[in-house]
């Protein structure tokens, strides 16, 4: 083994780095290759900032700069200047968003003339008229947001207090009828007592432009005379006067006073918290008020339907709220919502969060995680990527009536309408919330570092929704993920090599990719010197599908660029490889939720095809028995066994020996020769596998495939390479596949 070879695979093993032979990666402000693009967001369009959109509570609530942008030019921008007004107002936007990105603050039409000041809309009448044209085409405002460290509690907070502005519309609507209801149960029953009856009261509803006109006196004698004295039962009139006081005092849902505010009205609750503690403690202290007013609203209703019984009744409301109050009791009030954020969090507020979320009560939970990168308390550096994270979300689920939506900050525009189900959810629910705040510490943008969270699958995004339906298949949602089937999300890459020559390939990104986007980490990466790069460096995602034994003769590697965009390669340690295979496993966990290579369907499907063979088998053999007596002619077989038949039209066609192929009929899903390279082996319609594209990878990938097929359809051929080290041990190998 080479020199270098060895010093590679030493630091691979150790994390040691000989200097002689490997460069620190600290300081050279490398970023992970895919990452190249992304150095200044302000150039680029894409869903960031946000504009909070005022006085809506549907998904219209948050809408992108860019999509305002492009709806606007799309009314404004036509006819023979539209492409000038195009490239003005995208010019705005740029402006606009490189503003809010330095952290200006304010309305989007604030934002929108500070920008056209700078662009100097005095100074050019064209710039002028196209941004006057196209703001007229924007007929909403509200706050703008950037994806940082503030956004997960701004952008909750916004949905909640639309979703609530809603619930309340709704709530003082129902409250206002049962007032006027009852006023007017009383007020009929003034009018028919004697005081109701009196010359005076009379005079008074009569009104003063008709008080000569009539003798009140006679029509007070008449009317006390004429009108049954049917008494209204004082305990009736005392019921329905103490429920008016509960009604227009409750300060969950307070009717906006007109005019001057009324003395001594009470002051209204607050429905936002810091804390768990303070949640819980509020929610505890207002319960009593909170049964008595929704008791009062039950009663009422009864009341004005004529339907309330004393004897039937008293006794049941008197136990009323007893035991507490079930969610639907509880759905008309305000829900609590809670802010937290993972960082400061401490075991008792942890232990009270639990308590919320298993409680059943509508409390609405933001758990924002700035940093999900960091080191295990094993004191040997390895890592627990968002393992606290996880644990509260699995938690949260294994409850089974807890709401639950796991997101990159990156994410949260295209889940809004996840967001809004959650919220206006009728029980408990938590939305963990990465901000990707920990990414400043390595000069990477918050939306960059979510994006790669999500991307890495070390913090995925999904949602588990208890009342979308009775199974895991309706309340699991994970397809909000780049895709998905995958372990690793695969994207191109193009570059430049040394003779200015295109170079394309496809790359994985990783778990390590995440990690080695952070700079606290760099002690996990090495950078192997351009003159010193060798076979011996494999990309990430094909070191995790070898099975090491002893000592490596490849050691995983990944493409990085630094501050100028010139590539570089770093090899990585062995704790980051341990630590990218447990977060692979995780994905998988999540991928069988959510009915993604799902174990249980493939072994059914195994055992299925493994029957169905052993009966077409029976066939053959019954049919072989038989022809000659039976069948005398290939159109008589053909009728007599239409399913043989069938089956015998997909079997594969006659191969060389020497050519590459796999039997795709007798495939049995294994997965196995897909997680070698995805590239070259993929699956069909019928989920079998074939050999998509040859020339993706190695004739010894071929051979470990053919080797590790669980039923040996695979056979590797002949090498099309024939410069491929090792040729005469993998021939060996592959001989008994072919």
């Amino acid at each position: 083994m080479e020199a270098n070879t060895q010093a590679h695979v030493a630091f691979f093993l150790t994390g040691r780095r000989p200097s002689e032979h490997l460069d620190a990666v600290d300081g050279l402000d490398l970023r992970p290759a895919l990452f190249a693009g992304y150095r200044d967001l302000t150039r680029l369009r894409y869903d960031f900032p946000l504009l909070l959109v005022a006085g809506r509570a549907d998904l219209l609530m948050l809408q992108s700069l860019s999509g305002l942008i492009d709806a606007a030019l799309a009314d404004a921008a036509r006819g023979g200047d539209g492409q000038r007004i195009s490239k003005h107002v995208l010019r705005l936007e740029q402006e606009i968003r490189a503003l809010v990105a330095a952290g200006a603050a304010g309305s989007f039409s604030a934002l929108w003339d500070r920008a056209a000041g700078q662009l100097g809309t005095n100074a050019d009448p064209g710039l002028a008229d196209s941004l006057r044209r196209t703001r007229a085409a924007i007929k909403v405002d509200g706050e703008l947001a950037d994806c940082d460290a503030a956004l997960p509690f701004r952008l909750l907070q916004h949905a909640w207090a639309a979703v609530q502005r809603q619930k309340a519309d709704e709530f003082r609507e129902h409250v206002s009828r049962l007032v006027l209801k009852l006023s007017d149960i009383l007020k009929a029953d003034h009018e028919r007592s004697e005081a109701g009856r009196s010359a005076k009261h009379l005079k008074a509803a009569v009104g003063a432009g008709f008080v000569e006109s009539f003798d009140f006196d006679a029509m007070s004698r008449m009317l006390s005379t004429a009108l049954p004295k049917d008494e209204f039962p004082e305990p009736r009139r005392r019921r329905i006067g103490q429920l008016l006081d509960v009604l227009r005092a409750q300060q969950f849902f307070p009717t906006p006073a007109s005019g001057k505010k009324r003395v001594g009205a009470a002051k209204s609750y607050s429905f936002v918290f810091e804390n768990c503690a303070d949640a819980l403690a509020a929610f505890r202290k207002r319960l009593p008020r909170l049964i008595e007013l929704a008791k009062a609203i039950a009663i009422a209703e009864l009341e004005i339907d004529g339907q309330y019984s004393e004897a039937k009744h008293d006794a049941l409301f008197e136990q009323f709220g007893a035991n507490g109050l079930d969610p639907q009791d509880l759905t008309p009030f305000p829900d609590y919502l809670v802010c937290v954020n993972a960082g400061k969090t401490q075991a008792a507020e942890h232990a009270q969060l639990m308590e919320i979320l298993s409680s059943g009560l509508p409390i609405k939970v933001l758990l924002q995680i700035d940093d999900i990168l960091e080191e295990a308390p094993d004191g040997e550096g390895n890592l627990n990527s968002g393992m606290r994270s996880r644990q509260t979300a699995n938690m949260a689920i294994g409850l089974n009536e807890v709401y639950v939506l796991q997101s990159s900050s990156s994410n949260l525009y295209r889940f809004r309408e996840r967001l809004l189900r959650g919220l206006n959810y009728r029980g408990p629910a938590l939305f963990s919330i990465f901000s990707g705040a920990s990414g400043t510490a390595s000069g990477l943008p918050p939306y960059l570092m979510s994006a790669a969270a999500m991307e890495s699958r070390v913090f995925p995004a999904f949602t588990y929704d208890p009342s979308a339906g009775p199974n895991w298949a309706s309340r699991f949602y994970l397809e909000a993920n780049p895709q998905v089937d995958l372990d690793w999300p695969i994207q191109g890459f193009a570059y430049e090599d040394e003779l200015h020559q295109r170079v394309s390939e496809d790359l994985a990104f990783t778990l390590v990719d995440f990690v080695a986007s952070d700079r606290r980490y760099a002690r996990h990466l090495a950078r192997v010197p351009r003159q010193k790069w060798n076979g011996s460096m494999i990309p990430v995602d094909e070191s995790l599908t070898r099975e090491r034994k002893g000592l490596p003769d490849k050691v995983p590697s990944l493409l990085m660029v630094d501050a100028d965009n010139v590539l570089q390669k770093v090899i990585v340690d062995e704790r980051l490889i341990r630590e990218a295979r447990r977060c692979r496993e995780m994905w998988h966990s999540l991928q069988e939720l959510g009915g993604v290579h799902n174990s249980h369907a493939e072994r059914l499907l195994a055992r299925e095809r493994k029957a169905w063979e052993e009966r077409m088998q029976q066939e053959a053999e019954a049919l072989a028995a038989a022809t000659p007596a039976a069948v005398s002619t290939p159109a008589q077989i053909a009728l007599a066994t239409p399913g043989l038949v069938a089956a015998a039209a997909e079997q594969e066609p006659e191969r060389s020996p020497d050519e590459a192929y796999i039997e795709t009929a007798r495939c049995s899903t294994c997965d196995e020769c897909t997680q070698i390279n995805k590239q070259m082996f993929a699956y069909d319609g019928n989920k079998q596998a074939y050999i998509a594209d040859i020339n993706a990878g190695t004739y010894a990938q071929l051979v470990e495939a053919a080797e590790s097929c669980q039923v040996s359809v695979i056979h590797p051929g002949k090498p099309r390479n024939p410069k491929e080290p090792g040729l005469e041990e993998l021939l060996k190998r592959a001989e008994p596949f072919r």
